[in-house]
């Protein structure tokens, strides 16, 4: 049995406990450069505001209906997460973080009533934290993921779904043909994993519901689409094939990328700005225990701007994977000089760390000076800006880039 516990419009729920008053105001939180919605109130999606709409074209709504655009703080959404997260640990041992706003938890075992207990840590969750969400119950979690659907929809549209599966929805206790009846209500591009393309192909073929789907022969559908739509397929009909992880699987690849708010030609800045990301990108990979064997840097021109267009990129080899930040940003940076080109207007710059392995399966090289001492200078830093902040201790970047990358230096609202 898993529970999926999914914040509701988490980034503009967090903005309405800093400022109540903003409660019951169509509200919309934009992304990293103030380009594109990332967030939206059920006031704001009433209005006709869609994921990704551009922030521009909001004006006449802002005017006119009042809807308040916010910029983005992810620090303070991180750390709402936390909490509630560290509510949701005492709701059952084993606990996987899905994303920043929701997570699935393994029920079994738990004594009590589940359906009740859940209402109980949801009621919590918004006493404490003041974050509202919806909860789903099943034997998978592909089922856990509609039963989160159909609580959220039966509370934000009354008859869409039966009402007294609003807010928190336990399929695993409504009857056989009462779940058929939800998933015939419930369009095939909502169920987990379906997207778009998907979506076109699958109705294509005449399904056009959840019940639709289910129906489908697995066998046929792993050889007409794919093995991962098979599980789909097979979660949907109560067989689980994807566990509870409690213990995150160690990332491929770690990326720190940003968008300038104007052009940058200065490779000074560029430098600073790529060290920053560099130490942003070394910090995850300490913190997951691996180390890289190559980074990659590029610098991208607008697609949208007028002039002439560059983005080149380099991979540079380490001469042994490592995680110390000062080896990482030597390379980076060494990588950036290479592709830098005067006269070209850089809109975006990032970096990439590769070739990840365990620190403690790590194969050093034939070196007969001192024992590096890196692991624990970096840890050092680490302890230190947990303790004091980030960026309290660095390798001598310009923190004030920080300025740079993000278009509103104080967050709040857009002008």
């Amino acid at each position: 049995m898993l529970a999926l516990f999914d914040c509701n419009s988490f980034y503009c729920e967090a903005e309405r406990v800093l400022r109540p008053s903003l409660r019951g105001v169509p509200l919309v939180v934009a992304s990293n450069q103030d380009g594109c919605v990332v967030s939206r109130s059920e006031e704001a999606k009433a209005l006709g505001v869609r994921m990704g709409h551009p922030v521009f074209e909001l004006k006449q709504l802002r005017r006119e209906a009042g809807l308040v655009v916010l910029s983005s703080n992810f620090p303070y959404y991180a750390e709402i997460s936390e909490r509630v997260f560290s509510l949701l640990d005492g709701f059952s041992p084993i606990v996987e973080r899905a994303s920043i706003d929701e997570a699935f938890a393994n029920c079994d075992g738990l004594p009590g009533d589940i359906t009740h207990r859940a209402r109980r840590m949801r009621q919590r969750i918004i006493d404490w934290v003041g974050i509202p969400c919806g909860v789903g119950i099943a034997s998978t979690k592909t089922l856990a993921k509609l039963s989160t659907l159909v609580s959220k929809k039966a509370e934000r549209k009354p008859g869409s779904y039966p009402a007294h599966l609003s807010q928190v929805c336990n399929l695993d206790t409504v009857e056989s043909a009462a779940v058929s009846e939800i998933m015939g209500l419930t369009d095939v591009s909502d169920v987990w994993g379906v997207g778009p393309r998907l979506t076109q192909q699958l109705r294509e073929a005449g399904v056009a519901t959840a019940l639709d789907l289910r129906r489908l022969d697995p066998a046929m559908v792993r050889n007409r689409w794919s093995v991962v739509l098979e599980r789909t397929v097979l979660e949907l009909n109560g067989v689980q094939c994807l566990n509870v992880e409690d213990v995150p699987s160690a990332r491929k690849e770690i990326a720190c990328t940003r968008s300038f708010a104007s052009p940058v030609r200065s490779l000074q800045i560029l430098e600073d700005a790529v060290g920053d990301f560099v130490q942003r990108a070394a910090v995850k990979l300490r913190k997951q225990g691996s180390v890289a064997g190559q980074v990659l840097v590029f610098l991208r021109t607008s697609p949208f701007r007028s002039g002439p267009r560059h983005t080149p990129h380099a991979a540079m080899q380490t001469l042994e994977a490592t995680n110390d930040s000062r080896v990482l940003t030597g390379l980076a940076l060494m990588g950036l000089r290479m592709i830098h080109r005067v006269g070209y207007d850089y809109m975006k710059a990032g970096v990439v760390l590769q070739d990840l392995g365990s620190e403690s399966l790590r194969q050093t090289a034939f070196d007969f000076d001192l024992q590096d001492r890196g692991s624990e200078v970096m840890g050092v830093v680490d302890a230190l800006n947990q303790r004091y902040g980030r960026g309290t201790i660095g390798l001598g970047a310009r923190w004030w880039i920080v300025a740079l990358c993000w278009r509103t230096g104080v967050h709040g609202k857009i002008c």
